[in-house]
């Protein structure tokens, strides 16, 4: 048996024993804010690329984060989900994968898709390094949704604190080489929240000025658009990888499936954190 890497925050950021954390996820899902409440018809897509995720305590942006996911299903059934993320502690690596063994969460685990990781590490140049996942929660969140809704998926875990726009670029150009012709079958997880501790008008505006430049599929202009606005994205380079690899891909347009504010739903608007799910589409 190869490494498992072990929950760090199982019990606070999301519930700690499997039956609850399903009932989470359910709730996730129903919340007034989730994709229940605004399910539609299907895009003319074929499916989903990539998708833009948030990565705080579900009972803040569950019910967000959720609609990427329901938005994924709704087109296919991916076999790989490649999660990137921002490394929070500056741990490890600059530029961080792992390649082989498993990650654990209350419901199992879920095995990484090792020849995919391998590709990915080669071409984008990253480092083996698991110390730099230990404590990281931007990608230990995604999991549960993940094996809940796609309970066959693999993953890649890459998390980065080099979140420069030539790192982007390079990560997201050798993402789209490593999936090659896969297509549908494989969706990149960007986890991110946007616009942070400040009250919920000021988060919103702020997120609206950089979700713009998101939804045209403009990785420079949304990295100008948060330094010249402040807007304090914490995983700003996992958002330009889903861009630069989508556009890779062919995508065919972006659309915000949902926005929302910790103030939403906690009902604190002092203090808010901005969430959004996006997902980016081929035709």
């Amino acid at each position: 048996m190869g490494f498992v890497r072990k929950p760090a925050v199982a019990g606070s950021f999301y519930e700690g024993s499997r039956d609850r954390l399903i009932e989470q996820l359910k709730w996730a899902i129903s919340h007034e804010l989730g994709p229940a409440s605004t399910m539609g018809s299907r895009e003319e897509a074929s499916y989903v690329l990539s998708v833009i995720v948030p990565h705080a305590g579900y009972m803040y942006s569950g019910p967000i984060a959720a609609h990427a996911y329901v938005e994924i299903g709704k087109y296919a059934k991916p076999s790989t989900f490649i999660i990137v993320g921002p490394n929070h502690y500056g741990i490890g690596s600059p530029a961080a994968i792992m390649t082989n063994g498993e990650w654990e969460t209350p419901l199992g685990r879920v095995a990484i898709d090792s020849e995919l990781a391998n590709e990915i590490k080669r071409l984008a140049r990253l480092d083996e390094d698991p110390v730099a996942f230990e404590r990281e929660h931007s990608l230990e969140v995604q999991v549960p949704f993940i094996q809940y809704l796609f309970p066959n998926a693999k993953i890649v875990p890459i998390v980065l604190w080099n979140q420069t726009l030539d790192m982007a670029r390079r990560l997201g150009k050798a993402i789209a080489e490593a999936v090659g012709d896969r297509g549908g079958d494989v969706v990149l997880v960007a986890s991110s929240d946007l616009n942070h501790y400040e009250p919920h008008e000021i988060t919103v505006d702020k997120d609206m000025r950089v979700l713009e430049h998101v939804l045209n599929m403009d990785e420079e202009a949304f990295y100008r658009a948060m330094e010249r606005y402040d807007v304090s994205v914490c995983g700003y380079g996992a958002i330009m990888t889903a861009i630069v690899y989508s556009k890779a891909k062919g995508a065919s347009f972006a659309k915000l499936l949902k926005h929302a504010t910790s103030g939403d739903t906690s009902g604190y608007v002092l203090e808010t954190v901005g969430y959004a799910s996006v997902a980016f589409y081929k035709k």
